[in-house]
């Protein structure tokens, strides 16, 4: 498969997780290396060529597209999927798709993980009419894990277990057939493509950060004080 020049980055939650530091604005622009999280995605995003990402917005939705802009000043065009009511995390995918320009193999980011995922070799992995997960060893908050790997296939059963890392490469062609505009989990095709042999995988034992939860936050900004990119 191709390498992928455009990307969904998810960044519509309410991130209730973080209690009272997203009462005023979105998780996505919580402060993490001197720059909001999203910035550092978009960066990395950019990195390896992706030029086209939309960005699916919710809570203080107009805050984030402010900030933002339309992407020049990160060499990325950026297109927004506003959502009136939540759409989880597929049917965001799938709405936010309709935004982008072009056809072809696109990364999934959620906006509240840094890491340095190698998105070329990930896209390496996904299969014609599929899907390929990066997966990480579990963090504390999640020690039962998510999938299995069974050589380069993602597994519900086997061990050890491992967590989904909020970053993905998946055909378009999988979400042709699936609703827009409708509330519906990532989860429910990730599945019908591991039934299929569909949904390959590969473990990631270098930089994740998972922001989503105060303490977490906290160790993010002290380790990426110096910048994002001297990390990854």
């Amino acid at each position: 498969m191709m390498l992928p020049d455009r990307a969904v980055i998810l960044a519509a939650g309410l991130g209730t997780r973080l209690k009272w530091l997203t009462h005023g604005k979105p998780k996505a622009l919580m402060n993490v290396g001197g720059v909001p999280a999203i910035v550092q995605v978009i960066r990395r995003l950019a990195g390896f060529g992706i030029r086209d990402i939309a960005v699916n917005v919710h809570h203080h939705a107009g805050l984030l597209m402010d900030e933002l802009g339309d992407g020049s000043r990160f060499g990325v065009n950026l297109f927004y999927s506003p959502e009136k009511t939540l759409l989880d995390s597929g049917g965001g995918v799938r709405t936010a798709l309709e935004r982008l320009p072009g056809e072809g193999p696109f990364v999934v980011h959620n906006a509240d993980v840094l890491a340095d995922i190698d998105l070329d070799r990930l896209a390496g992995l996904c299969p014609a009419g599929g899907c390929a997960l990066a997966l990480v060893p579990n963090p504390a908050h999640h020690p039962a894990g998510d999938f299995a790997l069974a050589g380069q296939q993602v597994c519900d059963s086997g061990e050890p277990r491992f967590t989904y890392a909020g970053v993905s490469v998946w055909d378009d062609a999988v979400f042709r057939s699936l609703p827009a505009n409708e509330a519906w989990p990532l989860v429910q095709p990730i599945r019908q493509l591991q039934g299929q042999g569909l949904c390959h995988g590969m473990l990631h034992r270098g930089v994740w950060l998972d922001i989503g939860r105060p303490q977490d936050l906290m160790r993010a900004r002290r380790l990426l004080t110096i910048g994002y990119n001297a990390v990854g």
